[in-house]
């Protein structure tokens, strides 16, 4: 599978175009939509969230509820676009039109793509580069997540994306029943995080943050569970699916760092209480002891529950704005505000759930085929069968 994404923050809709998927998948609209909300809930967020109810319009691909093997098109609306229909016009501006709706941006702000894209491509009105990398993208992204989703509950693998810090608070990381326990627990939260306690401090937290004009990052984590042995490939760096999971999820607006299982901790111990001891089991097959490694070796799955962390970094637009520099007059200023939100920590988790489930859902098919689903279920069936009685 593949898929490209267009579109800007104020631009007509949000664009996505997915190759790859299998005929005879049941999909709707609603299977999209569930996930789309998710990602607009969460305690910090700005106003932009009460302007925009996302919901997908499924344009191609799929016929009376299930996909039918050709290129999946979905789309998302932008409601804000009625207020920039002249500012982010495809069509060109008369010189009248120009001066009374085209504002130049000669301001980059710091911790934006605004400055280095603007050398890049040469351009003299920064809104070119920070319409399409604003974090308004992760939508579009989160919806083809949702669709890997779908894929990947025909062969009983759930995901969940949660909190586990806010600022300096982290929660408490208890043992849980399942994925789908930690899923319905989390999303009770304002803060999607599982400690209660916790929770409640991270929103203090960030109400702190946001009455002094600052914005708060944290760490995500995502769990999928019942992702089989096999998944990803040892023999070249490019396929190695821990990587290209690492590659996704630092893909994420503001995303800085990331971990598979104990990851930078690991580093800090001895072997022996790092690698996980294999078992055998004759219902089970072979197994792990522990799941230290974050369902990984050889930058393949073992069969254990695949764990990510995500790291992200404070929203750079800040109510106590930073000093910069205009690119026309070469004079110091104080940064602009713009609207923005203290804290997206919250629905970061949701898109990297979607970031994750997209490639292990790719890794899947790698293996077991993308034409049908009944040839998909036949190939994953047999290899199930043919694991346990290694």
């Amino acid at each position: 599978m593949r898929f490209l994404t267009a579109g800007e923050s104020h631009g007509p809709q949000l664009t996505a175009i997915i190759e790859g998927v299998p005929s005879q998948l049941p999909l709707t609209a609603e299977d999209i939509n569930e996930h789309l909300a998710r990602r607009q809930k969460g305690y910090g967020r700005g106003r932009r969230m009460q302007i925009e109810k996302d919901q997908v319009q499924i344009m191609s691909g799929v016929r009376h509820g299930k996909t039918t093997g050709a290129p999946i098109t979905l789309v998302i609306e932008n409601k804000d676009w009625t207020h920039w229909t002249k500012i982010m016009g495809a069509e060109p501006l008369s010189e009248e039109e120009e001066k009374e709706v085209k504002r130049k941006i000669t301001r980059p702000r710091p911790g934006h793509a605004d400055l280095n894209g603007a050398i890049k491509y040469r351009h003299r009105d920064m809104r070119n580069v920070l319409e399409r990398s604003s974090a308004r993208e992760t939508t579009v992204r989160v919806a083809v997540g949702a669709l890997a989703q779908v894929i990947l509950k025909q062969f009983n693998i759930s995901l969940a994306g949660h909190v586990l810090e806010i600022g300096d608070v982290k929660a408490e990381q208890k043992p849980f029943e399942s994925v789908k326990v930690l899923k319905d627990t989390t999303e009770t939260s304002e803060v999607r995080c599982a400690d209660e306690n916790a929770g409640e401090k991270m929103k203090a937290a960030i109400d702190e943050a946001k009455k002094n004009g600052d914005s708060i990052g944290g760490i995500v984590e995502v769990i999928a569970e019942n992702v089989p042995i096999g998944l990803g490939s040892f023999a070249h760096y490019d396929r190695k699916l821990d990587g290209k999971i690492a590659q996704s999820v630092l893909s994420i607006n503001a995303f800085k760092g990331v971990e598979i299982g104990l990851g930078f901790e690991a580093a800090r111990m001895n072997g022996s209480l790092v690698h996980d001891e294999i078992a055998y089991d004759a219902d089970r097959g072979f197994y792990r002891k522990s799941n230290r490694l974050g369902g990984f070796e050889g930058g393949m799955t073992n069969g254990m529950p695949v764990v990510v962390h995500g790291a992200m970094k404070p929203i750079p637009t800040l109510y106590k704005p930073l000093q910069s520099v205009d690119i026309d007059s070469k004079e110091p200023f104080t940064a602009s505000i713009e609207r923005s939100d203290s804290c997206a920590v919250p629905a970061a988790a949701v898109v990297c759930e979607a970031a994750v489930a997209w490639e292990i859902a790719a890794a899947f098919l790698d293996k077991f085929g993308s034409d049908t689903m009944a040839d998909i279920h036949k190939a994953f069936n047999d290899y199930q069968e043919e694991a346990r009685n290694f």
